[in-house]
């Protein structure tokens, strides 16, 4: 089968390798969508730190946003798999550890992480191979596009219910990017007011198209402040900022990671009774992002500005814009052509 290997910096191919086979508890899935994310393109740079602290190593096979159909069952799978149209989690725990058992197997020590860490490949290819425990199923609802925009939903669901975003909140979300768009429409999906703030204009436009009318590159000023600020960039001054824009006994959270070390003053933390919670992983908030886009409480579409082919993706990752492409912040892959 072919799949997609970045090689070095700045370096990729497609490469014809063997096709995955099932073992006991695994499956192997047809691939039909896979997004790029900037994890991604840090690897492509060379810059990912798990390049550096041997997480993670050339050759990578990346992809870890996907969806597809399961096509065979290892020993001990279910069979009611066989046929169905799936995603998958990326956080793949030893299920052993307490971590683990406690149901917080995303931050276990010795985790996998599909297409990131450790040698797991990665979805960006024509088949995958991964644990059935991984798996969750899609209804007919939520379409290919859709399938491969649950991972980077279920962070960011998790981000707007860490925000507590509901009705008569004021949530002010930093970043206008995938996961500060799809965090924007899940909490205004809660019912929250959210003011959402960027530097591209282009996606600040697509904010106010997709419903996200509070969008700007200026922090409004409230006669209330804001309940909650979430910041989902990668820029290493707003932490700082956002500690001191949130309103006393109020939130913040941290799902942007910036290149380098973000300083916070914690004594404002602590005068304030700011409640600080960061956020790793999308695999406890999947299900639930399941739920909100099959219901058509929120749709992720408008954020995929378009989809290529594996022989395109060098170029995307070189900073090449697709033709035809739209003004969203996400581009997918159909590995198929």
């Amino acid at each position: 089968m072919k799949a997609f290997a970045i090689t070095g910096p700045e370096q990729s191919k497609i490469e014809d390798v063997q096709e995955p086979v099932a073992g006991a508890g695994e499956v192997v899935v047809n691939i039909s969508r896979v997004g790029i994310c900037g994890t991604d393109e840090e690897f492509f740079s060379g810059e990912m730190v798990y390049l550096h602290n041997g997480k993670a190593n050339y050759p990578m096979r990346i992809g870890h946003e996907w969806c597809g159909t399961v096509s065979s069952l290892g020993d001990g799978v279910d069979k009611k798999w066989l046929g169905q149209r799936v995603t998958g989690d990326t956080m793949l725990g030893c299920a052993q550890c307490y971590r683990c058992l406690s149901g917080r197997q995303h931050v276990c020590e010795s985790r996998f992480e599909v297409g990131i860490s450790h040698g797991f490949a990665g979805a960006l290819a024509e088949k995958l191979l991964i644990p059935a425990r991984a798996l969750h199923a899609l209804p007919d609802s939520i379409d290919d596009a859709m399938g491969a925009m649950v991972e980077p939903g279920g962070n960011s669901l998790r981000a707007s219910q860490a925000a507590e975003a509901g009705p008569g909140k004021n949530i002010l979300i930093w970043g206008t990017g995938t996961i500060g768009l799809l965090t924007a429409l899940f909490a205004q999906a809660a019912g929250a007011n959210v003011y959402l703030i960027g530097r591209n204009e282009k996606t600040i436009s697509l904010a106010k198209r997709i419903g996200i009318q509070n969008a700007s590159k200026d922090i409004p000023k409230l006669p209330t402040g804001f309940d909650a600020v979430i910041d989902a960039t990668n820029d290493p001054g707003i932490p700082a900022l956002a500690v001191e824009t949130v309103e006393p006994g109020g939130r913040i959270v941290y799902i942007g990671i910036a290149g380098e070390p973000s300083y916070v003053d914690s004594r404002i933390i602590t005068l304030a009774d700011v409640t600080v919670i960061g956020i790793l992983s999308g695999s406890p908030g999947l299900a639930g992002t399941i739920d909100l886009y099959a219901s058509g409480k929120v749709d992720p579409r408008p954020l995929i500005a378009a989809t290529i082919s594996m022989s395109e993706v060098t170029d995307v990752f070189k900073g090449k814009r697709p033709i035809g492409a739209g003004s969203g912040p996400k581009i997918q892959i159909d590995p198929r052509y």
